[in-house]
C-alpha cells in the first residue's frame, strides 16, 4: 500500500512479532509498514482511515470484526497469540515489549545458526514466538552433535509447549471446497 510506513518493523500493526517469521528472516518481507511487502493488507487500510494508528489498540474501534477468528489459522507467521500480544505490548509499554522480542529474536538467530540442519526453521519460529521468554531463555540440552542438540531442543520445547498447551506448528485455513 502506497506511503504506508511505520517506525516499528519488529511488532505489527495487528499484533504479528514480524521479526520473528520466517519471510522477514529470509529477507521477503521488511515487516509491517517497512516498504514492500503485504501491501494489500487490509488492517494497513484501516489504519488509513482510522488516523493512521501505529498498533490497532490504539484505534478507538478496536477490537473490531476483524480480529473475529483471527488466532484461527496461521500464515507465514502464527497467529497463536496474536491478540494476546497485543494485550501484553499495550500493558508492558512497546518499549519492553521490543526488548523482550529482541532477545527473541537472538535466540532464534542462534537456534537458526547452529542447531538447524535445514528442516527446523518453521519450527523454531513458531516455538520461539509461542514459549515464554523464560522458558526459551533457559533450555538447556546435553546432546554432543550439533544434529543430538538439534533434536534435543524440538523435544524440550515440544515438553514445554505441552504443558502450557501450545501448538508449535502453522495451523493452515482449509482449503474451500469447489462447488
Amino acid at each position: 500500500m502506497k506511503d504506508f510506513n511505520r517506525t516499528n518493523l519488529s511488532f505489527s500493526l495487528c499484533g504479528l512479532n514480524c521479526e520473528l517469521c520466517p519471510m522477514h528472516l529470509d529477507g521477503h518481507c521488511p515487516g509491517c509498514g517497512g516498504g514492500m511487502g503485504n501491501q494489500s493488507c487490509t488492517i494497513a487500510r484501516c489504519s488509513f482511515q482510522h488516523d493512521k494508528v501505529e498498533y490497532c489498540f490504539h484505534c478507538p474501534e478496536y477490537p473490531c470484526q476483524r480480529y473475529e477468528g483471527v488466532e484461527e489459522h496461521d500464515s507465514f507467521i502464527t497467529h497463536q497469540r496474536q491478540l494476546k500480544d497485543m494485550i501484553k505490548a499495550q500493558e508492558m509499554g512497546i518499549e519492553a515489549y521490543n526488548a523482550e522480542q529482541h532477545r527473541k529474536v537472538k535466540i532464534l538467530k542462534t537456534l537458526l545458526s547452529d542447531y538447524n540442519s535445514g528442516r527446523r526453521k518453521t519450527f523454531y519460529c513458531v516455538a520461539v514466538n509461542l514459549l515464554p521468554l523464560n522458558d526459551v531463555e533457559n533450555v538447556s540440552f546435553r546432546g554432543q552433535t550439533a544434529k543430538e542438540k538439534e533434536e534435543e531442543i524440538a523435544s524440550l520445547f515440544q515438553d514445554i509447549a505441552a504443558q502450557q498447551g501450545v501448538v508449535l506448528k502453522l495451523r493452515k485455513k482449509p482449503a474451500k471446497k469447489s462447488k
